[in-house]
């Protein structure tokens, strides 16, 4: 079924979700840092689970909660969390996330978050879509103020955005007391332009890591880079 992409440990059943499984969601899943060996993690609009359940793949953290405002996207998260090995470890929440601050107490030691980026409008003739794409539906600036609520003192939090947003992000990142640790710059192929940014944030202002990834070397030929990156989870990498 085309509605159903199978990843080597999980699957995941997109078929009511407005925003279907890309690269951009895999690079972040594959790239947050599990070095600081988080105990629990928070995926901040999380689509169908992907990013979720890629960490619970990756990591030993006992609580992985995801955030989805959308409701066939959030029954769609957790129904792939239930069908998943990991189920046991996976939360599902339907809220916003100003909604979720409000209510939640406690702190994550990993947030995680694959936003909607498109400032201008654009329409697809989907309005869930359109909702999941424009980041009207939750401006960076919320974002960043959630987690600088929701973040432990020694947490981390990794996004990935447009290229074009970097400089601004981090410039609201850091007057929330959050400083870029990490960045990871995408290109599509050798002469693209950089199209995206991975960001990973602490409240530590520590020398920052730059590095770059090319996706493709030629057309439908991956760098040893992203093949790395991702072989554990794409079935033909």
């Amino acid at each position: 079924m085309k509605d159903i992409f199978c990843f080597k440990k999980f699957k995941i059943d997109q078929s009511r979700s407005a925003m279907k499984i890309g690269t951009d969601g895999v690079l972040l899943g594959a790239w947050a840092s599990l070095n600081h060996q988080p105990a629990s993690i928070l995926d901040i609009g999380a689509g169908t689970g992907l990013i979720a359940l890629m960490l619970a793949q990756r990591s030993s953290a006992e609580i992985i909660d995801a955030l989805e405002i959308d409701a066939d996207a959030y029954e769609q998260c957790v129904e792939n969390f239930e069908a998943s090995p990991w189920g046991d470890r996976l939360y599902g929440y339907h809220a916003g996330l100003d909604e979720f601050v409000a209510e939640i107490d406690d702190q994550y030691d990993l947030i995680v978050s694959n936003p909607p980026f498109y400032a201008e409008s654009v329409s697809s003739g989907s309005v869930p879509r359109d909702t999941a794409r424009q980041n009207k539906s939750l401006p960076f600036t919320e974002l960043l103020a959630g987690v600088a609520s929701l973040m432990g003192p020694n947490g981390r939090f990794a996004v990935i955005i447009p290229f074009k947003e970097e400089t601004s992000f981090v410039n609201e990142a850091k007057r929330m007391q959050l400083y870029p640790n990490r960045i990871l710059r995408v290109r599509g192929n050798p002469t693209a332009q950089i199209k995206r940014s991975l960001l990973e944030f602490s409240r530590l202002d520590l020398e920052m890591v730059v590095d770059e990834l090319i996706i493709e070397s030629q057309r439908h030929v991956y760098t040893k880079e992203y093949m790395d990156l991702t072989k554990e989870f794409y079935l033909k990498m």
